[in-house]
């Protein structure tokens, strides 16, 4: 306190952040603040947040109002309830190494449980994780793009768990199926993202658990933007401690996203914090994407070396490069052997189909492969352009008063209101106990989100098939003229391939 009236706060030194105002008791202790939802503002020198967001799946709503009643509340249940250390891990922990003792508890299960965000409807949501199984966590930045939002890029944690059988080692890296990213999102439940909502808070600020292989698909392909995957350095005790406050994080917490003060990067480092209790996070600060892997580096947190090689960074799945690059080469494999005028990708994807079809005939097999790419990439374009499209009539249809959009909008809403069970999964079990679900819950949780999972399987198909029938006649003409090259190239490549005396699969 006399550092602090001394010389302020800027003039603290890192150990002494945020004790200025500390009565020294339990509740106000900085890592009891951090666990129980109270965590510090971003560039505020220590200074802890009033709104507790981690009210859902909560025992007693009594406990948001303060820090001292969270305190009287959580030491209730921690000394009567046996399955609070299985349901509020690492309070439990907490209180057990302050206290140097604990009542007799449950013997927990190995897996966390976590409800998978991924867009294949087919599958079952709810899954689990083991800590013990995740090898690294990896700071996973998606580049920078022009859209505003985007502008320095996206901070995610990537979970690089090992395949069932094999020993926490380097090789896990390559079992890219397993791994699973954490990412903080604004939850956008309207067909159209409003820059100002996201700068004033409207939006959810939720953490979604995606599969690394949609991530990748979803920068590399989708937006064109390279994802640098570096691990952090940390030991076996803080990743196995971050994976279980992860995981109580995607059952109890729902804030609010601001653009400037509480996006992904500010998030993703009060994860850090809450789930590492690393004493170099304290002071670390910053609301930047790039900037947050900048200051990591610069704590030596983050080991950015992996980076240095860049085909060894690809092959050891440390980068995932955007497709455009990928694009670009087999681009030029074309015009090595094909007569082609355009010299960038781009151009020559912004043909019309029915212009780059005259080519596919004079291509030899890896031309052939190369077009088959370059075909598939203009058939995602499309789709996007007509995504724009749909989304800016469906924006007009209420002026309007366009009825053809009666079915898609009854079913793209019906899709909004299904889909937030992903993020906010607690909402499935309303008000059935407390913190992580557990084994006599897990069975209602497996069939609710199983029956919620196939509604959003029919609506998807629903609205696919309404969304087709509402296309511009040149965007469907175009979208049917790149389907009938693909399918075309195809066959020829199938036939090169044949000629060639390569192997014919029944």
């Amino acid at each position: 306190k006399r550092q602090q009236d001394t010389l302020g706060r800027v003039g603290q030194l890192q150990a002494c952040r945020g004790q200025g105002e500390r009565r020294f008791t339990l509740s106000d202790d900085p890592r009891l603040l951090d666990l129980a939802g109270w965590p510090q503002y971003v560039g505020r020198r220590g200074e802890r947040e009033q709104h507790n967001a981690q009210f859902m799946r909560s025992p007693d709503s009594y406990e948001l109002s303060s820090p001292k009643e969270y305190l009287a509340v959580n030491m209730e249940y921690f000394l009567l309830d046996p399955s609070y250390g299985c349901r509020r891990p690492a309070l439990n922990q907490y209180l057990r190494e302050h206290f140097a003792w604990a009542p007799q508890q449950d013997t927990c299960a190995k897996g966390l449980p976590f409800i998978n965000a991924g867009n294949d409807f087919a599958r079952q949501p709810l899954a689990e994780v083991d800590p013990e199984r995740v090898y690294q966590v990896d700071f996973l930045l998606a580049e920078a793009n022009q859209n505003l939002v985007s502008r320095w890029g996206h901070s995610m944690l990537r979970l690089v768990i090992c395949k069932p059988g094999r020993p926490r080692g380097p090789d896990c890296r390559l079992d890219l199926d397993q791994s699973l990213v954490l990412s903080y999102r604004a939850f956008v439940n309207d067909v159209q993202l409003s820059s100002w909502d996201g700068l004033v808070g409207v939006y959810p600020s939720r953490l979604f658990v995606l599969p690394l292989g949609q991530v990748i698909d979803e920068y590399t392909k989708t937006e064109l933007r390279s994802l640098a995957s570096v691990p952090l350095k940390l030991n076996r005790e803080e990743i196995e401690n971050l994976v279980r406050q992860a995981a109580e994080m995607h059952w109890s917490y729902d804030g609010n996203y601001w653009f400037l003060s509480n996006n992904c990067a500010v998030e993703s480092l009060k994860l850090l914090r809450s789930g590492t209790a690393n004493p170099d996070l304290n002071d670390l600060d910053s609301i930047m994407p790039n900037g947050l892997l900048a200051v990591l580096k610069g704590r030596g947190l983050a080991d950015t070396s992996v980076l240095d090689d860049p085909r060894e960074a690809l092959r050891l799945g440390y980068r995932f490069d955007s497709y455009r690059d990928r694009y670009q080469v087999m681009f030029d494999v074309l015009r090595k052997q094909l007569p082609i005028k355009q010299t960038e990708v781009e151009d020559w994807l912004a043909l019309d189909a029915e212009q780059r079809q005259p080519w596919f005939a004079r291509a030899d097999l890896r031309t052939s492969a190369a077009l088959l790419l370059l075909e598939q990439a203009s058939l995602r374009r499309q789709l996007l352009l007509a995504q724009d499209e749909v989304k800016q009539r469906y924006l007009n249809a209420a002026a309007l008063k366009d009825a053809s959009l009666n079915k898609a909008d009854a079913a793209l809403k019906q899709m909004l209101a299904n889909s937030g069970f992903l993020s906010r999964p607690a909402e499935l079990l309303d008000t059935q106990g407390y913190g992580l679900p557990q084994p006599e819950e897990r069975q209602h949780l497996e069939q609710v989100s199983g029956e919620r999972q196939a509604q959003l399987l029919r609506l998807s198909t629903s609205l696919d098939q309404e969304v087709r029938a509402l296309l511009e006649p040149a965007r469907a003409r175009e979208i049917k003229a790149v389907e009938a090259n693909v399918k075309q190239i195809g066959e020829h490549l199938r036939a090169l391939h044949k000629a060639a005396g390569g192997l014919q699969l029944p």
